[in-house]
């Protein structure tokens, strides 16, 4: 399926390990594309086919087998030369819609991101002396045949076996989030290519190129369709807490600590008027008690969001989440950069929409002057 006259053309691949571009019968059912990329949770997506019957009374497309459940799915978009992978998932969900009506029946495929292959089997697992970004990086090459490749930042916290051995009680997937989360971290895996894919266990990544600017009241710049923003005073939190010097036994309070998310965004950063007590550091040594209030500062929301949806044609590009975008024309508090925390494709024939949420610390830009 292709929006011929947007000069934006879909890719299909289907697979059970090896994806491969999708059979003719199944790309002329397509009748609509949804992909969900989220930096707070699993990407997704859903198909959405027409249904024919065969001469036996049958669903031909059911009947191949390319959409089985646990199928590889790869999708991507190609705009004018310049190819973007959306996901690299799995088949998880059929929904299917008989209709009296000829070629009103539908069935609807429903998918995670290639991460679900993590989170199907409980282990019980020891990992001595070991750092939470190696164990990481050992438990995704279970996955390499997959395409997945890690890239894990280091943690600083190494674990003596005499004191504290990390132990899993879960599966791959919520072993690798509860270290991410105790670290400050977010993980995710994201399409490099078609068929390859990066597993990233780090901060959020608020480095490199910032994307082309969204635009809104600019006259013949303008290129989002709709945009507004809100700002939750309450969203920013402060912790309190100490830890016990193991020498003295004196008890030592934490001192105030900067956020992971860098680096900043925002000329006036909300204030924290919540604090959170963070009663767990008590047991635990100074690097652990100040990787445990940098984790809770870090992941607590950001005060100012912005919604919105695209005008793909006159952005000219993809939008993707957990990078950097600009946004002009919104006035000098909301004007500056922002993080991409989900993005929404939709797609179908003649038609491509991208809705997206943002997010950053305050208001007010750092730079006078944003990528256009």
């Amino acid at each position: 399926m292709f929006a011929s006259q947007l000069g934006i053309r879909l890719i299909l691949l289907l697979g059970k390990t090896v994806p491969l571009p999708a059979p003719a019968g199944v790309m002329h059912a397509l009748k609509q594309v949804r992909v969900i990329n989220d930096a707070d949770s699993q990407d997704g997506f859903q198909l959405t086919f027409t249904l024919g019957k065969d001469r036996l009374g049958d669903y031909s497309l059911l009947a191949g087998g390319a959409l089985d459940p646990d199928r590889r799915v790869v999708i991507g978009v190609l705009l004018g030369a310049s190819l973007e992978p959306l996901i690299d998932g799995v088949i998880y969900h059929h929904q299917i819609a008989p209709s009296n009506e000829p070629g009103m029946s539908t069935l609807t495929v429903t998918g995670r991101d290639i991460s679900v292959l993590l989170d199907l089997e409980e282990r019980n697992a020891e990992y001595p002396n070991r750092p939470d970004f190696l164990i990481v990086t050992e438990i995704l090459a279970r996955y390499a045949q997959y395409g997945i490749v890690p890239r894990a930042t280091p943690t600083a916290d190494v674990p003596i076996e005499l004191y504290r051995v990390p132990r899993q009680h879960e599966t791959d997937l919520r072993f690798i989030r509860r270290m991410a989360a105790r670290n400050g971290f977010v993980f995710y895996i994201e399409p490099l290519t078609l068929g390859v894919t990066t597993a990233y266990f780090g901060p959020e990544n608020r480095l490199g190129i910032p994307q082309p600017a969204l635009s809104v009241d600019l006259g013949t710049a303008t290129n989002v369709n709709s945009l507004s923003f809100t700002n939750d005073a309450l969203a920013p939190v402060g912790t309190e807490g100490s830890f016990v010097e193991p020498i003295t036994r004196t008890s030592i309070p934490i001192p105030p600590l900067p956020s992971l998310r860098v680096p900043p965004l925002a000329a006036s950063p909300a204030p924290a008027r919540r604090t959170t007590l963070m009663r767990q550091t008590a047991g635990q040594n100074p690097g652990q008690a100040a990787t445990t209030a940098l984790a809770a500062i870090t992941r607590a929301p950001e005060a100012v969001g912005a919604t919105g949806q695209l005008d793909t044609v006159r952005y000219g590009h993809v939008l993707r989440a957990r990078r950097l975008v600009g946004v002009r024309g919104a006035g000098l508090k909301h004007d500056g950069f922002y993080y991409v925390r989900r993005v929404t494709h939709e797609i179908e024939a003649g038609k491509y929409t991208q809705d997206f949420t943002l997010s950053r610390e305050g208001t007010g830009a750092l730079l006078p002057v944003v990528r256009p």
